[in-house]
């Protein structure tokens, strides 16, 4: 099978409102959310995350939220009147999601749900799959942070998913400290445990390699590729989906109209809020560690002090104690 019929079971989710909201606390006019839905539609892209579905009841610090950290279904009506191509999706958090708010699916613009944990949570995340694919939805499992996951915690999750509903099970690269080799390897580990499932990546962009990643990916059969407009996410941002349509070869994909979403939305967005390959986010990213303490400086008088952040985090008894 050559790369080019492979690579039409690739598809891409853009995540660009969903993690981009990381950056910006959701803060998308209505016009931006419906540009970016034209624009991804005409550009071929498979999925638009259009946010979370979690509950503001749930959540510390809701009211301050944009729209899209909830998604309620009448309002996703009045955003998106006519839907097209594109189908939608959104994302729920262990715990932070009340299952009362997911209509079925023929009540809802949504297509797909994803259901995020971490490797200790896996049971509550299938119970979680389980409802949303009676209610009709497509489904994703997230297990995040695989690359501090221990072998044994990922065989005895693989055993519980090998027995779930869920469609699609993700690689992702929390901390965006993975490389190609890794990405090679733990995709030929999934596909080995879990040979009826289907496979997705998260990458982020800590040292670069969030696109060379999911070529990776996608060269190995994982179809659902994460990606967003201009890389807009969390602290070092996430393979740019611009990227990947003009790469990948797929005669659906055009990559116009996402060069005319940056170039309207995009650009003038990128000077007021900052995500995206900085110093501070590949020290963490190569250190295998959360970005919250580089976030956390960027946000200080001390921003480009890399040095200090660096001696830091990489002292012993930092090491101790983290």
């Amino acid at each position: 099978m050559n790369a080019k019929s492979k690579s039409m079971h690739n598809q891409i989710v853009d995540c660009t409102i969903r993690d981009g909201g990381l950056v910006n606390n959701w803060d998308f006019s209505v016009e931006f959310v419906q540009h970016l839905y034209q624009s991804l539609n005409e550009a071929g892209v498979e999925y638009m995350e259009i946010g979370y579905k979690n509950s503001p009841k749930l959540l510390k610090g809701a009211e301050s939220a944009g729209p899209w950290r909830f998604l309620d279904d009448d309002f996703l009506r009045k955003v998106i009147p006519q839907k097209l191509n594109t189908k939608l999706s959104a994302l729920v958090d262990i715990g932070r999601v009340d299952e009362n708010d997911i209509l079925p699916r023929e009540e809802s613009l949504l297509d797909l749900i994803r259901v995020a944990c971490y490797v200790q949570d896996v049971d509550k995340a299938l119970e979680l799959v389980r409802l949303f694919n009676e209610r009709g939805y497509e489904t994703t499992l997230n297990i995040m942070a695989l690359s501090n996951v221990m072998e044994h915690q990922l065989l005895e999750a693989f055993e519980k998913i090998n027995e779930s509903v869920v469609d699609v099970v993700y690689i992702v690269d929390s901390y965006g400290s993975l490389d190609p080799n890794d990405f090679a390897l733990l995709t030929a580990k999934f596909k080995k445990h879990l040979p009826n499932k289907r496979l997705g990546v998260h990458t982020h962009n800590n040292m670069q390699l969030a696109f060379a990643n999911s070529l990776i990916a996608a060269e190995q059969g994982v179809e659902l590729l994460d990606a967003s407009v201009y890389g807009m996410g969390r602290a070092a941002g996430n393979c740019p989906t611009e990227l990947l349509v003009a790469h990948l070869k797929n005669p659906k994909y055009n990559v116009r109209p996402l060069l005319d979403m940056i170039e309207q939305f995009m650009i003038s967005l990128r000077e007021k809020e900052e995500w995206g390959y900085i110093i501070p986010y590949m020290i963490t990213g190569m250190l295998d560690e959360h970005p919250r303490s580089a976030m956390a400086l960027r946000g200080s008088a001390d921003k480009d002090k890399s040095v200090d952040f660096y001696d830091k985090l990489t002292t012993p008894e930092m090491l101790h104690n983290s």
